[in-house]
């Protein structure tokens, strides 16, 4: 199996430090650079299957540095931003940047937004899902059972967009929560899953008691079935 390689450009050496070791504990090939001279030479040197950009950083920004990446390639590019700078955001998406993290950030939030890049660009995420009577249309978030739309909250869709992706795969608790997040800034926890996991049940099963979406395997997490 093929590491994937993640170029990581951040000059603050203590969130460096820590993000690499997490990517790293993921099983991904984690470059890092603390300034732009160093990021530059690893981008004209080999190639990577994501990059992960500070802003502001010493001899430059990662504004240019995502313009040589797009220039020379289609790597996938997320920015690491300040919270509330907006204009940042819009610039970097418009540059061709997949996606963009305020700091501070959730480490879960981060890691998790690294796998759905890089899912997407590999072709894993669908725009369209279809598992029995569902549908799930990923580009505009939305979900149909038998044609009508399921209203579900953003965390809700994101719950049963991991599932669907993995369908027929055995997903941890664990693994779950690691790639949800509140987006309304509430801890996302075990207990707290569980709750949603009955929410999801109750919107999209025929029959949420004897569920044939979303099974439980019992002691080990839950599987997308049907």
């Amino acid at each position: 199996m093929t590491i994937q390689q993640i170029l990581l450009v951040e000059d603050d050496k203590t969130i460096a430090l820590g993000l690499c070791y997490s990517l790293e504990e993921e099983g991904y090939g984690v470059t890092v650079c603390h300034d732009a001279a160093c990021a530059l030479t690893e981008i004209r040197g080999r190639q990577f299957d994501l990059a992960i950009l500070d802003v502001s950083l010493p001899g430059g920004n990662g504004y240019d540095l995502c313009r040589t990446i797009k220039a020379g390639s289609d790597t996938p590019v997320i920015f690491l931003t300040v919270l509330g700078e907006e204009c940042n955001v819009v610039m970097g998406l418009d540059m061709g940047a997949d996606d963009y993290i305020a700091k501070p950030f959730r480490l879960r939030e981060l890691l998790s937004r690294v796998r759905t890049v890089l899912r997407r660009v590999g072709g894993g995420e669908k725009d369209e899902i279809s598992i029995g009577s569902l549908t799930i249309y990923a580009k505009q978030a939305r979900v149909t059972k038998h044609g009508s739309e399921v209203p579900l909250t953003a965390l809700e869709y994101q719950l049963l967009l991991t599932l669907a992706i993995n369908r027929g795969q055995l997903l941890s608790r664990n693994r779950l929560l690691e790639d949800i997040w509140d987006i309304g800034g509430d801890f996302v926890n075990d207990n707290t899953l569980t709750v949603y996991i009955k929410r999801l049940r109750e919107k999209i099963e025929d029959d949420p008691q004897n569920p044939v979406f979303i099974r439980t395997i019992r002691g080990l997490g839950y599987r997308m079935g049907e």
